[in-house]
């Protein structure tokens, strides 16, 4: 579906459009910023593009191309059937005018032009809050221009009230602050059940939220500036600290991208032992919300029946990659060695553990009707709603959206195992922690295939120009020295162009946008962070419930900080 012919119709009418195809076959339309509104509009109620995906913008500064402006921006859309992604690129003729904003068209566009306004200073006309998002107030610049010293350190000595972001949602409601007696509360960011790092101002009628609105950026490192000052292997462990509860699904769904830029197919071995790896990280990464969120509801039992099975997965983990949390196993073209001997044994023992721990907490909690009062109905989001918003990953199938990347688009033999998609109905708090109880179990469903029927063979593609040497070689021969010396010093090299690659991680879509310009160093990486989707829906969700209700929406999200914020 990716001919020209399919989008005729739109080239047609908005002339001044032209069709391209980004590496990875996903179709790229260069549109004029007076024309973008409309097609965006007719992108969505014409053609079916429900979700917008992404939106980032590239710096030209240094990187010409033919008739190119300075700043463009970057348009991603899934359609409604999940299985289509098409991009828009737009010219900004005029930084100081920008483009308009669409966020009156996808709920998901709110913070994704904040977050483009804030790194690259692109202003979006007529949004209703454009102010900065990761980065704070007193910053000056914008850290993913090209002229930005990534040296240069802003510190912030003052805190913001959030009161122009409240008082606006206050007016839309017809309240007052003295006149309905309402209190302002601020839930975080310095508490755990936060996460730390998050801050949300509730204003409150009694224990009841009326209005919210969320700060993020306590965490902010700057990948994407990272990324463009390091080789693509230097950048992996960099990807470690973005869901750092599943950091190998982040090893793999950039060195899954970066490969697909090379036209890499890794060898069967080392594809199983991704899927292993990947699939016993959703467990581990599951593990973590449910047994967190319980804690927050005062089950401190159940948090032990799954916790202490996490911990053995990462003793699995340590003794296979050498680090526990944080664990730069993987490398682009494969990873940096095989199993060890003996890792079947370790790996079923951990997986029984995991079987009894979910089995001991299902029991106390299934049919516990103080469970069930606190999550039945609970800033419940429909299925509408959660296209709307970006969501995906168990907290878009909660709402009983069958999206899958690993069903809409099978990748490494995942459509030769049998296992099932889980898929709620109502999509309240309830729904987001079950489906992730069941979708454990499918997980395992597969590791235990894949560990069955995993073949024999070499683990890395067999390129010398991607894969490092055997240290025989390089110590032994003036080859295999200068091979490593120079996939070291100078990176993998990727073809120039660029190109969206997604994963299904943990928490839902992971997704890269890289553009390469030929070297071994990508000229910009974009990271499509879930969480990022998920927390800007959730000032939204949890209003008309109560204080406490709102910490375990929040849990129930599954929001972590550092791909959150990068």
């Amino acid at each position: 579906m990716n001919s020209t012919a399919h989008y005729q119709p739109l080239l047609e009418r908005f002339e001044a459009a032209s069709f391209t195809v980004m590496m990875g076959e996903i179709p790229m339309i260069a549109a004029h910023a007076d024309h973008l509104y409309r097609m965006v509009e007719h992108l969505r109620d014409e053609m079916g593009y429900a979700m917008l995906l992404d939106i980032t913008a590239v710096d030209n500064l240094g990187f010409s191309h033919p008739g190119s402006s300075r700043f463009e921006v970057i348009y991603l859309f899934r359609h409604a059937d999940f299985k289509r992604t098409m991009g828009l690129k737009v010219k900004v003729g005029n930084i100081d005018v920008g483009l308009p904003t669409i966020s009156d068209l996808y709920g998901s566009a709110d913070w994704l032009e904040r977050e483009v306004y804030d790194q690259y200073g692109v202003p979006f006309a007529g949004h209703p809050t454009l102010k900065r998002i990761l980065n704070h107030l007193e910053f000056v610049g914008h850290p993913l221009r090209k002229d930005y010293e990534i040296t240069q350190g802003q510190y912030c000595t003052q805190t913001q009230d959030m009161m122009d972001e409240m008082k606006p949602l206050l007016d839309a409601r017809g309240l007052e602050m003295e006149r309905d007696n309402l209190m302002i509360l601020n839930l975080g960011p310095s508490h755990p059940a936060s996460h730390g790092t998050i801050r949300t101002l509730a204003a409150l009628d009694g224990e009841k939220i009326v209005a919210g609105a969320s700060e993020i950026g306590y965490l902010h490192r700057g990948f994407e500036k990272s990324c463009e000052n390091h080789t693509y292997n230097q950048i992996i462990p960099y990807t470690d600290r973005l869901n750092y509860c599943s950091a190998l699904m982040n090893n793999i769904a950039f060195a899954k991208t970066v490969e697909e830029m090379m036209g890499l197919t890794l060898p069967d071995r080392g594809i199983f032992i991704r899927v292993i790896l990947a699939e016993l990280s959703r467990v581990i990464d599951h593990l973590v919300c449910l047994a967190a969120g319980l804690l927050d509801m005062g089950g401190q039992t159940n948090y032990w029946y799954l916790f202490n099975p996490r911990n053995d997965a990462y003793d699995f983990l340590s003794k296979l990659t050498g680090a526990r949390l944080t664990n730069s196993y993987m490398r682009i073209g494969g990873m940096t060695h095989d199993l060890y001997e003996g890792w079947e044994r370790d790996l079923e023992n951990v997986l029984k553990k995991v079987d009894k721990g979910i089995a001991e907490s299902l029991q106390m909690i299934e049919h516990n009707r103080i469970f069930q009062d606190r999550l039945l109905n609970v800033s419940p989001v429909s299925a509408a709603e959660a296209i709307d918003h970006g969501f995906t990953g168990p907290n878009l199938r909660a709402s009983g959206v069958p999206y899958d990347l690993r069903f809409a688009s099978p990748h490494y033999y995942y459509d030769t195992f049998d296992f099932d998609m889980v898929v709620g109905s109502v999509g309240d708090t309830y729904d987001r922690l079950m489906v992730r109880f069941e979708e454990m179990l499918q997980s395992m469903r597969i590791i235990r295939q894949a560990a069955k029927n995993i073949p024999g063979g070499p683990i890395n593609v067999p390129h010398h120009a991607v894969t490092m040497p055997p240290k025989k070689a390089v110590y032994t021969t003036i080859e295999g020295a200068m091979n490593q010396f120079k996939l070291v010093y100078e990176g993998v090299k990727v073809p120039r162009g660029e190109h969206y690659g997604a994963f299904e991680a943990a928490n839902g879509e992971l997704g890269f946008y890289i553009v390469s310009d030929g070297s071994g160093t990508p000229y910009k990486v974009k990271v499509r962070a879930p969480s990022f989707l998920h927390m800007a829906a959730y000032p939204k969700i949890i209003e008309g419930y109560q204080v406490g209700d709102a910490i375990l929406t929040l849990g129930s999200l599954n929001i972590i900080a550092g791909e959150m914020d990068r």
